[in-house]
């Protein structure tokens, strides 16, 4: 009696196992995205400026894998399907440099840490406080930031950052899109800081 029942319950197991993966939805991986536009070549025979981006913070509530949105009633929800491909202050940090490459051509942007290039001229800080969004409402974007001379370690200009950008619907798609036009934005104001040093 014990061997049928065994014989019995195994299919039945088996089947409820191979449902309960059907049911799984996939799990959705995304970027940011930099800027696209390639830079005009540079004509300048000066020395180029050696400019380092970072080190980059975000909000502890940021890291992690999954993508986080804030709810109306000050709540979050953390999406376990829909997570960044890389940690989110690495790729945050990539576009920076990237954008700001494509910004300013007449520089040499390097990417915290430069170590490995010898030293740099000077330092963008950026502490992120804000970086998430509100489902079918916007974006929100705040930081801090400062940009020192390396060779004498004094502050040469800092800045209060914030800015929002409304979503075009509430998917995650959407969402990302969203946080990169942000950054794109935020990667401007930096380069308009910058082109101000002499």
């Amino acid at each position: 009696m014990a061997n049928q029942l065994s014989k019995w319950l195994l299919p039945v197991s088996a089947c409820t196992l191979l449902s309960a993966c059907l049911s799984t939805p996939p799990t959705h991986f995304y970027v940011l995205e930099p800027l696209s536009e390639s830079p005009p070549p540079s004509t300048t025979t000066e020395t180029k400026r050696q400019i380092g981006i970072g080190p980059v913070s975000i909000p502890a509530l940021l890291e992690r894998k999954q993508i986080v949105t804030r709810l109306p009633d000050n709540s979050v929800n953390i999406a376990e399907f829909h997570q960044w491909a890389s940690p989110l202050k690495d790729n945050v940090a990539q576009v920076l440099t990237h954008n700001l490459a494509t910004l300013q051509t007449g520089d040499l942007i390097r990417a915290y840490p430069w170590s490995a290039y010898g030293a740099v001229d000077y330092r963008v800080i950026i502490d992120i406080i804000r970086f998430d969004a509100n489902p079918e409402q916007a974006v929100n974007f705040e930081a801090r930031w400062s940009i020192m001379n390396e060779k004498n370690h004094t502050l040469i200009s800092n800045g209060h950052s914030k800015t929002e950008h409304r979503l075009d619907d509430s998917s995650y798609p959407s969402t990302v899109k969203a946080l990169s036009k942000v950054l794109s934005e935020f990667s401007q104001e930096l380069s308009i800081a910058l082109g101000k040093i002499k």
